[in-house]
């Protein structure tokens, strides 16, 4: 995305033709006064487009759990360390700092305005179902776990688990409630929280902290040997 040094703010040139392409009223929002017509144009993310963004990370980790899954299914050769590094920034990034923004920021809100309280009471359920499976792949995820008949059979299950758990999840959060999110708050207090998450990100992972994990991700495809796109076109 290019300078994630700041990471609210990128050089849209032709690339802000994109971005509004698929975010048209977040792109209008969020123009700054006295930029148009500027070769350079500041862009601030929302801050449900930063959950989008995260919700990113997430999938590519869901795809490193397919990989080792279907390693271990197959009796082929996996490094333990990858998935304990995977599972290692699903609780930390995902769980531990994405998933609390949405239960502290998101959540509350739509439960206070009593809108979509089921999806967000499953929701929440889900989020501790999902820590739970963490909790388990993070314990199995050793290179005796890996060798263990019982142990791999129950790593299997959780990789299995997490992933069948996990893409209806932020499917549902992108399609429904975050459209639904700046419809339930000012523009104010919308371009607030974007600067609030900001901060607990830099808190948290320091000012590169999203490119930090994205950087992380992209190690570990690249150690299970699927980092290359171009390799998941059909032929």
């Amino acid at each position: 995305m290019g300078d994630y040094s700041t990471r609210r703010r990128f050089v849209s040139g032709a690339g802000l033709a994109s971005f509004g392409a698929l975010m048209p009223s977040a792109s209008a929002q969020h123009q700054r006064p006295g930029t148009q017509g500027k070769a350079e144009k500041a862009e601030e993310v929302s801050p449900t487009e930063d959950l989008m963004r995260e919700h990113g990370v997430l999938n590519r980790v869901l795809l490193i759990y397919d990989e080792v899954l279907r390693r271990l299914r197959g009796n082929e050769q996996v490094d333990a360390k990858v998935l304990s590094d995977a599972a290692g920034i699903i609780r930390r990034f995902i769980e531990q700092y994405h998933e609390k923004l949405e239960e502290d920021y998101l959540f509350p809100r739509f439960e206070k305005a009593n809108r979509l309280t089921d999806l967000v009471k499953t929701l929440r359920s889900q989020h501790a179902a999902g820590r739970n499976v963490t909790s388990n792949i993070l314990q199995l995820a050793t290179p005796a776990g890996f060798k263990n008949a019982d142990q791999k059979r129950r790593l299997q299950d959780a990789l299995r688990a997490f992933t069948r758990l996990y893409r209806p999840h932020e499917a549902r959060e992108d399609t429904v409630l975050f459209p639904a999110f700046h419809d339930l708050v000012s523009q104010h207090e919308f371009d607030a929280l974007g600067e609030e998450f900001e901060k607990k990100e830099h808190q948290l992972f320091g000012a590169d902290g999203f490119q930090t994990m994205v950087d992380r991700v992209a190690g570990l495809e690249k150690a299970l040997g699927i980092y290359d796109l171009s390799q998941f076109t059909p032929r």
